[in-house]
């Protein structure tokens, strides 16, 4: 029996791997193995009235689809277009010399036209991977596909244009990559710090968060501006670099929410304080990157932040700290990368007024510590800024004097970014180890100073290591080569707070 084999690839977390698709006809049938799921299982019927509806004559023998390697699990509909492939060779339809060199990607509607699929991005790295000089998948996927412009990437809207590209019957120009023209590039947002009214100190924090990446935890009583202060963050983030442009479109395309094309802004997201555990990590009987790894060089914004279930925020603990979240299953262990700012924000008490000058608290002093023990002492470990937003003034509410643009203050986190890579290739939330002490190496007082403030306030050793973090973006804020003791003693300034004792 003739066996012809069309090239394909699998998504296993954000990377993709190949799959060799083998075909052969013999007895009247229909049958696919190696390990498919649901969705592979389904795609017999699929396969075969598109072939049809194409004006393709489907094999009166029996087709055995092989998907291999066997031990690797099948899922989605993407093998449909490869199938399709693979059945048309061995009847003649395509020679099967021009599968050769080719991988193929997409979803088959019953009519033959081509759906877009997940993980486009990654599927081209992977064909680049194993060798494979050209990659054929739906025209929707075609732009994100050519990003990295490793590979030939060709956009097809059907089986029957598939078949004539094949055949060299028509003739398709491969997609483009994207130019990267976002490098540098300052884009204007609508939510402005210009039209937030005082709070001088909560923006200070957040220029500084942005500049070094350091996660960010504001408490207030309600309306004093958290949540408009924490949207804004996006505005003054630097624009991200084309390489990371391309690992935050992996995550998202991963996902089923890619447009088509790169990412050109640092993700925001915003989950409600009701999400899954899965639904903040990632994972599900299918697993999927979470809300944590689609943050990824961006922003992680939980509002109410000790209404998040408890369960919930404890998997972020691990992924504050090394920068990816890994799911085990049975089948397989999957990595997501996770290296995002977090910001949070939340009331001081229960009622939400505790320590306000203008409103009385009702809440009990049991009542407070048992708000705030929702959050644990290990993550808020993690955090670098600890910020207090007070109610805002008559003088602040009505004043007419307009604050500080968010292009000014980027400019400004531009620039501290841009020192950072220079320096480490890294922003100094990323610093550890050897590197960090070399990095951030203090003067004789501002050594005085901290080993005062570690005694005094009882800095844990990540705690201590984070103040020397955030005091490096400060001097580098300032375009300073080593660290003052102004510098030192503004960080430590930001862990001033019954949130960071606990």
């Amino acid at each position: 029996m003739t066996v012809c084999r069309a090239r394909s690839l699998a998504l296993f977390g954000i990377d993709a791997l190949p799959v060799e698709v083998d075909v052969s006809a013999g007895l009247p049938g229909f049958s696919i193995v190696g390990l498919p799921d649901a969705a592979v299982q389904e795609a017999r019927e699929r396969v075969r009235v598109a072939i049809s509806n194409s004006g393709f004559k489907f094999p009166t023998r029996k087709v055995i689809v092989n998907l291999a390697p066997a031990n690797l699990r099948k899922e989605g509909a993407a093998f449909d277009l490869p199938i399709a492939l693979g059945i048309l060779a061995v009847s003649g339809e395509v020679p099967p010399e021009r599968l050769d060199g080719l991988a193929a990607v997409g979803e088959l509607s019953l009519d033959g036209d081509l759906r877009g699929t997940r993980g486009a991005l990654s599927m081209s790295e992977g064909a680049f991977t194993e060798g494979i000089p050209t990659i054929l998948l739906p025209a929707s996927n075609a732009r994100e596909a050519a990003a990295t412009g490793k590979v030939e990437v060709f956009g097809t809207k059907s089986l029957r244009e598939s078949v004539e590209f094949l055949r060299g019957e028509v003739e398709l120009r491969a997609a483009e990559p994207e130019d990267g023209a976002n490098e540098g590039a300052f884009d204007v947002f609508a939510d402005d710090f210009a039209d937030v009214s005082g709070q001088g100190y909560a923006k200070r924090a957040l220029e500084v968060a942005a500049s070094g990446g350091h996660n960010l935890l504001m408490s207030g009583p309600p309306g004093s501006g958290k949540t408009m202060l924490a949207r804004r963050l996006p505005g003054i983030l630097p624009p991200l670099s084309l390489s990371e442009s391309i690992e935050a479109t992996k995550v998202h395309s991963a996902a089923g929410e890619g447009n088509g094309s790169l990412l050109r802004e640092r993700p925001f997201r915003a989950p409600h304080h009701t999400i899954s555990t899965s639904g903040l990590a990632g994972g599900g009987s299918s697993p999927r990157p979470g809300e944590v790894s689609l943050a990824h060089h961006g922003v992680l914004f939980l509002d109410e932040f000790p209404e998040f279930s408890r369960t919930a925020l404890e998997v972020l603990r691990q992924p504050l700290e090394d920068g990816h979240v890994t799911i085990s299953r049975v089948a397989a262990t999957l990595s997501y990368p996770a290296r995002v700012t977090l910001v949070c924000s939340m009331n001081p008490c229960p009622c939400g007024y505790s320590g306000d000058k203008r409103r009385r608290c009702r809440c009990s002093a049991g009542q407070i510590e048992r708000y705030q023990s929702r959050i644990s002492g290990p993550l808020l470990d993690r955090i670098d800024l600890f910020v207090d937003v007070p109610r805002l003034t008559r003088d602040e509410l009505r004043g007419e004097g307009r604050a500080e643009s968010s292009a000014m203050i980027r400019e400004r986190v531009a620039s501290a970014r841009a020192v950072q890579t220079a320096r480490q290739g890294v922003p100094n939330s990323a610093l550890a180890g050897r590197r960090l002490r070399e990095i951030c190496a203090l003067g004789d007082d501002s050594e005085a100073l901290l080993s005062h403030a570690i005694d005094r306030m009882g800095l844990s050793g990540r705690a201590h290591d984070r103040v020397l973090r955030v005091a490096r973006t400060i001097a580098d804020l300032v375009g300073e080569e080593s660290i003052a003791v102004e510098h030192l003693a503004e960080s430590l300034n930001y862990r001033r707070s019954s949130l960071a004792d606990g």
